[in-house]
């Protein structure tokens, strides 16, 4: 497939343009708008992936087009397609039942479209800074409470203090999501992906308490190639 005219490929040139290094401001609502319109065009086909319905039980995870098959995953499976300082973009592939446990995105702008099926989204925001001692917690505030994003949903948008930067998800059906992370998970940089557990509190609902967890012994990501249009990049600015 060509790069030229792809959908993935102006998804590619619109992050660059809106994420590119430098600025330190977050994006516009007419630059967020503008990246919501192009992820909610995206279908499954556009970044490699058969997202039809079929025989969940089969071993093969190709097509005959040379696409992945959605519905052949067994566990939850990232596809990575760019990362560069600014921004990464990649999906996330689920069987029915999978879950990503509750975590964070430090200061990122997070942009999400679900491609095929339907996941449930639990998320909260920061109400105080969290304190560490010697691990994060404080009080959360409840943003969605298993709400379900299907493909004909809008893409959706976290921002570094707000949106729902805390969430987790489990997936309804087998399902994919396409992230564009800006910028990009980079212990290096001080944005680890930390992990939580969701405490109650009786007396006031809609609030949570958030404590930092260790990386969960059951979370396993496999990797799977990206066989979507080949990207033409920018290497000034990535």
């Amino acid at each position: 497939m060509e790069a030229e005219g792809s959908k993935m490929q102006r998804l590619y040139d619109a992050c660059d343009m809106v994420f590119s290094s430098g600025r330190a401001e977050l994006p516009t609502p007419r630059q967020l708008g503008w990246l919501q319109g192009i992820l909610d065009a995206m279908e499954p086909a556009d970044v490699g992936i058969d997202g039809s319905s079929g025989d969940e039980s089969t071993s093969c995870v190709a097509s005959s087009h040379g696409l992945i098959l959605g519905h052949a995953i067994k566990q939850i499976t990232y596809i990575h397609i760019h990362e560069c300082e600014d921004f990464s973009i990649g999906v996330f592939c689920f069987p029915a039942g999978a879950r990503l446990p509750l975590h964070d995105h430090p200061r990122m702008v997070v942009l999400t479209k679900v491609l095929y099926g339907s996941i449930a989204l639990k998320s909260y925001d920061w109400v105080t800074t969290p304190i560490s001692n010697p691990k994060r917690s404080g009080l959360a505030k409840v943003v969605a409470d298993d709400s379900v994003l299907q493909a004909s949903s809008k893409a959706s948008v976290l921002f570094p203090r707000s949106g729902g930067n805390i969430h987790s998800l489990i997936a309804l059906t087998p399902c994919a999501i396409l992230d564009v992370l800006a910028p990009p998970y980079s212990e290096e940089q001080g944005r680890p992906s930390t992990y939580y557990v969701d405490i109650p509190i009786p007396p006031l609902p809609g609030f949570v308490v958030l404590e930092e967890i260790d990386t969960p012994d059951d979370l396993r990501v496999a990797g799977a190639p990206y066989l979507g249009p080949e990207l033409l990049f920018d290497l000034d600015s990535c």
